[in-house]
């Protein structure tokens, strides 16, 4: 049984202080880069987005083809993947290993035979080759120092111009391309380089806030634009489709729409204020939409007819998302938690993401846990404390509880006290805003799950530990139910009946008991070959499904043990969470996963026959 993606939450793209980030368009879809996976974003149906996942090393930028069949895409390893984008399987057309470090920035000739791509390297920091073959089709020299940008004129007679940090444009006759002359008027870095549509003109910005315009086929400077400067490094600038407005991304926080004719200003968009909102990057897609990059990772989207705030937002994770939860009250709505801290809300009707509101976690969420009595979700991060989120998942609550070490698992019980596992072998125990107990263990405890009053703790000595919750106490409720095991347990979930306990452990084995009796129900559940990083059980208790550094995603059936449905490469780089999006009761089922590639997939499952 194959499985494709039912929908896809993309990530959003990651930036880097004072570094032009690439973003490209195609019609109503957006392309760029998060880790090692390649976004392309689609503005009208989030859904139908699509992540490829080819690259071995960090992808840095992409761009599709004129024609629309193919995405060329760069990595850190000076390595350009051209591959399909018809087909669901994303062929590869051709592998070719182009400069020696890190591709800044790519680029189509008008026939999409032809590619440049640039970057740092040693022995040369650009090449052109043909994108079937890998074959040279020119050299591009003149550059003393890493190349930031480049762009080709889509009409013949062809012509191409590379920018970099030697604050010099060097520009290329072609096809095949070789130097004809070396354009000195910025002061800075040069960041971005843009031919228009037209072939006519292109533009050239930098970290000296200046913007240049040269003729398209001989490379003469033409003017620049003193009118409304911006006041910060300017990172990025794209054209119109009509090729007679120049839209520019700055680090002093504001987009700037410029009428090329006339060389003014005509919008100018102010996003906000601080770090987070330096503009690193933009594109123009289909007629009116421009879209440009927060430092944040958020994607603003303007109508270039209409002033004041963007008309919408894109958020999404630039890290890899470590775990999962559900909002109770609210029907198709998760939370995922994140490496950097932050918690986002998944609407799975809307295939939208937000940020929370408020004080989020100042590093890796750890762990994520609704509340059985109030609804509210409880959160754990490496800044070693507890934070609280409202019950409709929309933000956090201005109190935080600190803890005593750093946190591994949570887990909430029925009467709304909060069992938190910590590396300096304790259980901590959190009702109300406040500590109300401490187990401290022989062994470190690496994960946890309650129901009811059992609580359940898996340790570092391969054990699960049951113990009972009277609201006062932990008390050591039987011998522990895993003897023999050889490896740590990592994952804990009860079934939602209470009546099954699920544990998995850092080998990829996991373990199936019955509550009550405290005795094993089966221990066949082992086709995972590395560490069970998350498991959820459907609303009917009848399936539990999980997640793994291995990659896949497999659904077991606790009525007949030895069936299992296999999701193969459900995450590149490793599962970290699981999450039934729905009931999961009947036929069919909808499970939620993510992980290292910071991307939510939605499967659609159908269940074996019962």
């Amino acid at each position: 049984m194959s499985f494709k993606p039912f929908s896809l939450f993309p990530s959003n793209p990651v930036t880097e202080r004072g570094v032009s980030t690439k973003l490209s368009a195609t019609k109503d879809k957006v392309v760029y880069a998060n880790g090692k996976i390649v976004v392309i974003r689609d503005l009208k149906n989030p859904k139908l987005s699509v992540a490829y996942a080819g690259h071995i090393q960090n992808a840095t930028v992409a761009r599709i083809s004129p024609t629309g069949y193919y995405c060329a895409s760069g990595d850190a390893g000076g390595t350009v993947r051209v591959w399909d984008i018809v087909g669901e399987d994303h062929i590869l057309k051709g592998e070719y290993k182009v400069i020696s470090g890190k591709i800044n920035d790519l680029e189509w000739d008008g026939e999409s035979k032809r590619i440049i791509a640039v970057g740092d390297g040693k022995e040369k920091f650009g090449q052109a080759f043909m994108m079937d073959t890998g074959t040279s089709s020119g050299d591009i020299t003149g550059h003393s120092k890493v190349i930031n940008a480049v762009s080709i004129r889509h009409q013949r007679p062809y012509r191409a111009a590379t920018a970099g940090d030697d604050t010099v444009i060097i520009f290329h006759q072609g096809a095949p391309y070789k130097y004809q002359t070396a354009i000195k008027t910025h002061t800075k870095f040069v960041q971005d380089v843009r031919y228009a549509p037209s072939g006519a003109i292109f533009a050239s910005v930098g970290s000296d806030s200046k913007i240049f315009f040269y003729d398209g086929q001989t490379g003469d400077t033409l003017s620049d634009i003193s009118d409304s400067p911006h006041k910060g490094s300017i990172m990025a600038c794209s054209w119109s489709p009509d090729s007679k407005s120049l839209v520019t991304s700055s680090a002093d926080c504001t987009v700037k729409l410029w009428d090329v004719e006339t060389r003014k200003a005509v919008t100018t968009w102010t996003v906000g204020n601080g770090v987070s909102f330096q503009q690193v990057g933009n594109t123009w897609s289909g007629e009116s939409d421009i879209i440009s990059l927060s430092m944040s990772g958020d994607l603003n989207v303007f109508d270039h007819k209409v002033g004041g705030k963007p008309s919408r937002v894109l958020q999404g994770p630039q890290k890899p998302i470590t775990t999962l939860a559900p909002v109770p009250t609210s029907s198709g709505t998760f939370l995922a938690g994140t490496a950097d801290g932050r918690v986002l809300s998944y609407s799975e009707t809307s295939g939208e993401s937000t940020h929370l509101q408020g004080v989020n976690h100042t590093s890796m969420v750890t762990s994520l846990a609704p509340s059985p009595r109030d609804g509210n979700v409880f959160s754990t991060g490496f800044d070693d404390c507890v934070r609280e989120i409202a019950s409709d998942g929309a933000g956090f609550a201005p109190a935080s509880i600190s803890l005593s070490s750093q946190p591994k698992s949570l887990a909430v019980a029925d009467d709304g006290s909060i069992f938190v596992t910590e590396i300096n072998s304790t259980v901590e125990v959190i009702r109300s805003n406040q500590k109300v107990f401490d187990l401290p263990t022989k062994y470190t405890p690496s994960a946890v799950a309650a129901k009811g009053t059992l609580v359940a703790v898996g340790g570092e000595d391969f054990k699960v530990h049951l113990y009972q919750w009277d609201g006062k106490t932990l008390k050591e409720d039987a011998t522990p139910v895993l003897e023999g095991n050889r490896a740590v347990i990592s994952a804990l979930a009860f079934s939602p009946d209470g009546n099954l306990l699920a544990a998995g452990d850092s080998s990829g084995k996991i373990s199936l008991f019955d509550a009550k009796e405290k005795k094993l129900v089966t221990s066949r559940w082992s086709f995972h070959s590395a560490r069970v990083n998350s498991l959820s059980w459907t609303s009917d208790s009848k399936h539990c499904a999980s997640g793994s550094l291995d990659t896949h995603v497999y659904i077991w059936s606790a009525i007949k043990p030895l069936k299992n449905i296999a999701i193969k490469n459900a995450g590149p780089g490793g599962v970290n969470g699981v999450l039934w999006v729905d009931e999961g009761v009947g036929k069919t089922g909808k499970l939620a996963s993510s992980g290292a590639d910071a991307c939510v997939k939605v499967w659609e499952v159908t269940f074996h026959a019962t």
